[in-house]
């Protein structure tokens, strides 16, 4: 797709005054990359008031440039406010500190002991501010062998399991081409922030949420060691076939197209069949049950196959629509940007952006969908050291900001 052709998103506008559920509650959002800020959106989206601290080069996601662009810096940083400093100097760690009173989560991802070294320790912040939600992502977690390794989400996305059991068995392991592990941690540590802000009110008391990036993505990967243990056999690489249920599969289409399917229901299965002019292969002792069509796969994924490729991918879509069976299309990002349901549901939407061709640049909407507090767009990502005056200025006051700024403890 050219990138000046007009997509069918919905344009949204910023609104400044805009209040979400979490309105009053401010994070100070020490984190870098990609699972801290998941968790911080997550959170700015429904209101709460994220500050980010970062250092004089800015976050990680500010160099992720594309042409130019900071796309990644202007997705995962939209609704939240900026502060420059540099912590390394210890009358930073001093502003951090008088800027926890006032905050109700504290977001970091420094390696484990790090924070300790600041002289922000959790006992050293909870002692200014008791009820302090204090979100520490790692890669391995703050005790354990592992703690003081580095951590980045690709080491997970190995170490967990996936990417063995990702990719096809005649090839390498496949890690994914997204960042999946920090996403999971992001949107786990934003549910964790929630439910100790929760318990924070009703109690007055903080605690510590030990964020690990592995634990997340142990977690979407069971049943495997179950099923480990009662089989004695590992999962294997089987590529876009599940070994749950057949068919299961990508399958190309005659003008070179691709659709997934699946039927994962006895019923649905039928139906497929039916479908394709096969209704007396229900009844066949190869594909009559789950159990049968597994055995058999490659024979029933032969037919399904063979049936679509002599279809165009449109054809293909309304036929497999207008039986009611479990068809989709395998789409790439200039799809989307056409894609009336992802317009119409405002899954992605368009928002001002004087950095994007057209004025507009493309993200994702508001996850997840409250009926009562739907998310807001309050102002756009900032640019750094942005909110330094705003910020810090009723924390220190005017002389104290200037010569703090003249020291190079505050930044941008």
């Amino acid at each position: 797709m050219d990138q000046h052709a007009p997509s069918r998103l919905h344009r949204k506008a910023f609104d400044p005054a805009a209040r979400g559920p979490l309105h009053g509650v401010r994070v100070l959002d020490l984190a870098r990359l990609v699972a801290g800020n998941t968790l911080s959106m997550v959170l700015a989206d429904h209101g709460a008031e994220v500050v980010k601290v970062e250092p004089p080069e800015g976050d990680t996601l500010r160099a992720w440039k594309v042409q130019g662009v900071e796309t990644s810096w202007k997705s995962w940083c939209r609704n939240k406010k900026s502060i420059c400093l540099d912590l390394r100097n210890p009358e930073a760690q001093a502003v951090v500190r008088a800027l926890v009173k006032d905050a109700a989560i504290l977001t970091e991802s420094f390696r484990p002991g790090v924070l300790e070294q600041m002289g922000l320790a959790p006992e050293v912040l909870h002692e200014i501010n008791p009820a302090l939600v204090i979100v520490r992502i790692s890669g391995w977690g703050q005790d354990g062998p592992y703690r003081h390794k580095p951590g980045f989400g690709t080491l997970v996305e190995g170490y967990s399991g996936f990417a063995a059991v990702n990719g096809f068995a005649d090839r390498e392991p496949v890690l994914p081409p997204m960042f999946m592990g920090d996403c999971y941690a992001g949107i786990y540590g934003a549910a964790s922030a929630t439910i100790a802000l929760r318990h924070a009110e009703q109690t007055g008391q903080g605690q510590v949420i030990d964020l690990s990036l592995i634990d997340p993505m142990l977690a979407v990967m069971d049943p495997q060691t179950a099923n480990y243990c009662l089989t004695g056999r590992t999962k294997q690489r089987t590529g876009s076939r599940s070994t749950n249920t057949a068919p299961r599969n990508a399958y190309r289409t005659r003008d070179g197209g691709w659709v997934c399917l699946s039927s994962s229901t006895q019923g649905m299965t039928e139906k497929l069949l039916r479908s394709i002019g096969r209704a007396e292969l229900i009844q066949d002792p190869r594909f009559r049950t789950n159990v049968d069509r597994l055995r058999n796969w490659q024979e029933l994924d032969g037919i399904v196959a063979g049936f679509i490729a002599e279809r165009d991918k449109a054809e293909v879509l309304d036929h497999f629509d207008k039986a009611g069976v479990t068809i989709g299309p395998i789409m790439d990002a200039a799809d989307l940007l056409q894609d009336p349901y992802v317009a119409e549901r405002e899954a992605l939407i368009e928002v001002p952006d004087d950095d994007m061709p057209g004025g507009f640049v493309p993200m994702h909407g508001m996850v997840p969908r409250l009926s009562a507090t739907p998310g807001v767009l309050a102002r756009p990502a900032p640019k750094l050291g942005e909110h330094n005056d705003e910020i810090l200025c009723p924390a220190l006051g005017e002389a104290e900001l200037a010569r703090l700024r003249a020291a190079g403890v505050v930044c941008g």
